[in-house]
């Protein structure tokens, strides 16, 4: 068992936002394997834990997405934004 609780996985949720992108995705996955080896404590308010890790999936998404989209990725999906033939 870990002994990080869903209030510390909460708060390193918050504190994301200050981070650079890589260090960011780290302490976010971290976070993720910290939940996964909470879904067998029966002590876990299992609702909660499952919402962080949603929460979690979503963020990590998010700055996966903007990292795409900063390297002209975005370019090519969204030609509307730029002066497309």
């Amino acid at each position: 068992m870990t002994d990080t609780t869903l209030d510390d996985v909460e708060r390193n949720l918050g504190r994301v936002e200050d981070l650079e992108q890589e260090e960011a995705i780290s302490v976010l996955q971290t976070a993720k394997r910290d939940l996964e080896a909470m879904s067998t404590d029966a002590d876990v308010d299992e609702e909660r834990r499952q919402a962080l890790e949603d929460r979690l999936d979503q963020r990590i998404r998010e700055i996966e997405e903007r990292d795409a989209y900063d390297g002209n990725v975005g370019e090519a999906m969204n030609p509307e934004d730029h002066d497309a033939p």
